[in-house]
C-alpha cells in the first residue's frame, strides 16, 4: 500500500511540474513574427506567411497554397482578424508559448497559444492551439 501511494504521489508531482509554467517578459521580436505572419493573411499571401512556420509545420503543409487552405479552414479568425493582442509568453515544459487574443469581424474573442522556435537566430510559428476562454467570475 505505502509503494502505491508513494508512486501516486510522484506521478501527481511529475505532472505538476510537466504543466508548470513561468510567466516571461515580452518579447518583441516573437510578438513581430506573429503580426508579420497575420498581416501576410490579410493580403491573402500565403507565400510569405508560410515563411514564418517552423520547418515541421512547413514540411507537414508542403506548399503555401496548402497551408493557406488549412488556416482559412481551421483559423478563420487568424485569417481575417479585426483585432489582435498579445497576451502572456509562457515557458512550459521547455517550450514558448505566445498567448493571442483575437477579436474576429462578428466581435467574439478567441485564445490562440502560438508555440514558437527559435530558429537561426530568428522565431518561427511551431504550432497553433485554440484555448478554451477563460471563465468570467460574477
Amino acid at each position: 500500500m505505502r509503494t502505491i501511494i508513494t508512486g501516486l504521489t510522484l506521478a501527481l508531482t511529475m505532472t505538476g511540474s510537466l504543466w508548470a509554467q513561468d510567466v516571461l517578459g515580452r518579447e518583441p521580436a516573437i510578438e513581430e513574427t506573429i503580426q508579420s505572419q497575420i498581416d501576410a493573411f490579410l493580403q491573402d499571401d500565403f507565400e510569405t506567411a508560410f515563411t514564418f512556420a517552423s520547418p515541421n509545420i512547413r514540411n507537414m503543409f508542403r506548399t503555401p497554397e496548402n497551408f493557406g487552405r488549412m488556416v482559412q479552414q481551421g483559423y478563420p479568425m487568424v485569417w481575417r482578424p479585426d483585432t489582435v493582442t498579445y497576451g502572456d509568453l509562457r515557458s512550459i515544459a521547455g517550450g514558448l508559448y505566445q498567448m493571442v487574443i483575437v477579436k474576429d469581424v462578428d466581435g467574439n474573442l478567441h485564445y490562440l497559444d502560438y508555440r514558437m522556435q527559435q530558429i537561426d537566430g530568428e522565431w518561427r510559428i511551431a504550432g497553433v492551439q485554440i484555448l478554451q476562454p477563460p471563465e468570467v467570475s460574477a
